[in-house]
């Protein structure tokens, strides 16, 4: 994650709510099949659950039968992770990861949004660092313009759906899919996101 203090802060007040309505396991498995991600994963592979929150997605690579790391900077997520599913997450963030093709695939869900967006495109250069050749990207973001902080105190950038194919392919990536949807998040607000799936 991000080492903004006050959305980590925020992430901690909040992750037992945030686990219980917004990061279920069951969500996760209805959700995963629509982004393509693993179709790109070779079976048995692994995958780095990059701001991994409460575990959840983790927790349905492995049950796949994918090896699996997760990360993320809310020691609150990380025992979450660890109580609810038996996921050992690494605290840190996203400037920590120094992999090179050590991945199959790097799931990033909602989580880059909160990086800056001077910050951004380094994050992405590590990621296509971090993966093997062919390695699957799958990148939730929400759309729109600018920087700013929710009411919870959390901090997002938004871009737009071309601001955001263009980074994600000038940091190596060829962009095979992307989805549009509407959603309440944590703080209640509806709003419009992408989740664009891509190969090293």
């Amino acid at each position: 994650m991000s080492s903004d203090t006050t959305t980590i802060a925020a992430y901690s007040k909040a992750a037992q709510d945030y686990a219980n309505g917004f990061a279920r396991k069951k969500n996760a498995e209805q959700d995963l099949d629509m982004t393509g991600f693993l179709a790109l994963v070779p079976d048995g592979g692994r995958i780095l659950d990059l701001g991994c929150g409460p575990g959840h997605w983790a927790a349905t690579f492995k049950d796949a039968g994918f090896m699996v790391d997760a990360t993320d900077a809310t020691p609150e997520m990380a025992d979450l992770a660890l109580e609810r599913y038996g996921i050992k997450v690494r605290v840190e963030h996203f400037d920590a990861l120094e992999a090179v093709a050590e991945y199959d695939g790097v799931w990033a869900n909602f989580s880059l949004l909160h990086a800056s967006r001077t910050e951004f495109p380094a994050h992405l250069t590590r990621i296509h660092r971090a993966l093997r050749p062919g390695g699957a990207l799958s990148l939730g973001m929400k759309l729109g313009t600018g920087e700013g902080r929710d009411r919870l105190g959390r901090f997002y950038t938004y871009y737009t759906q071309n601001e955001l194919t263009g980074l994600v392919t000038a940091a190596g990536f060829t962009v095979i899919q992307t989805r549009r949807g509407n959603g309440a998040g944590l703080a209640g607000g509806v709003e419009t996101f992408m989740v664009l799936t891509a190969h090293a």
